[in-house]
């Protein structure tokens, strides 16, 4: 019951943390993110606190809100650990799971090793793609960190994107766009799940993506943009990706 009480208390105050957080990744990210994480760990039958901690600071020290300089630091997680009397061990494995997970660290060939952190890296993941992915694209694209366009029919994705560009000034490359991120990031998410769980559930809101990406060019009357689309998912799924 204690662990439980704890628990509720990170969660309160990570919540009055993140409320105005206007990037996606504040408050409402954390929630789902939470909530999918636990939902999973019961399922996999993993450590409730470790997922539990681990999903509600996951965001605390993003590069997106800290800053590079600041992020690998993870100040903000550590403080908060030491605030709430988390022990030793426990924080150990949070923090563990935090410095594995994110697209930034899976193009560093860096991913969790234990079910717990592939548990919240996969909700984490899971919460990037499907409608919420598409809303939080586009809310990041139009907020003070994004690069204020959400979709340039004259600039094509790039789709094989390295490491640097992904984290050069915040957006991914030159002509980032919350369509374009789609095809750089959002859609090859489904095939970096670890768990059964998050595999699962990210079938349907991959599913999703595809059929929002195909009405929107079809609305658009974009054929070249539709045929890219269908090109591009033939080519994930001779990647298996």
């Amino acid at each position: 019951m204690e662990n439980i009480n704890r628990l509720e208390n990170v969660k309160e105050y990570v919540f009055k943390l993140l409320e105005t957080e206007d990037s996606g990744h504040g408050t409402s990210h954390v929630k789902r993110v939470y909530d999918l994480s636990m939902n999973f760990a019961k399922k996999e039958n993993a450590n409730l606190e470790i997922v539990g901690l681990a999903s509600l600071l996951h965001d605390m020290d993003d590069y997106k809100l800290v800053g590079k300089e600041n992020s690998d630091k993870l100040i903000n997680t550590k403080r908060i650990l030491n605030q709430f009397s988390i022990e030793t061990d426990i924080q150990e494995q949070v923090i563990e799971i935090i410095k594995t997970m994110g697209y930034s660290k899976l193009l560093r060939g860096i991913r969790p090793k234990t079910l717990e952190g592939m548990i919240v890296s996969d909700a984490d993941m899971c919460d990037g793609i499907g409608a919420n992915g598409i809303i939080r694209s586009v809310v990041y694209s139009v907020s003070s960190k994004g690069s204020g366009v959400v979709f340039d029919s004259t600039t094509f994705p790039k789709s094989n994107i390295t490491i640097e560009e992904y984290n050069n000034m915040g957006s991914t490359y030159k002509g980032d766009n919350a369509i374009n991120h789609c095809f750089d990031k959002q859609l090859k998410l489904k095939g970096y799940m670890m768990t059964n769980s998050g595999k699962e559930e990210a079938i349907d809101r991959h599913n999703f993506m595809i059929e929002f990406l195909r009405e929107f060019f079809r609305e658009e009357n974009l054929p070249d943009w539709s045929n890219y689309l269908e090109k591009y998912l033939k080519d994930l799924e001779s990647e298996n990706i």
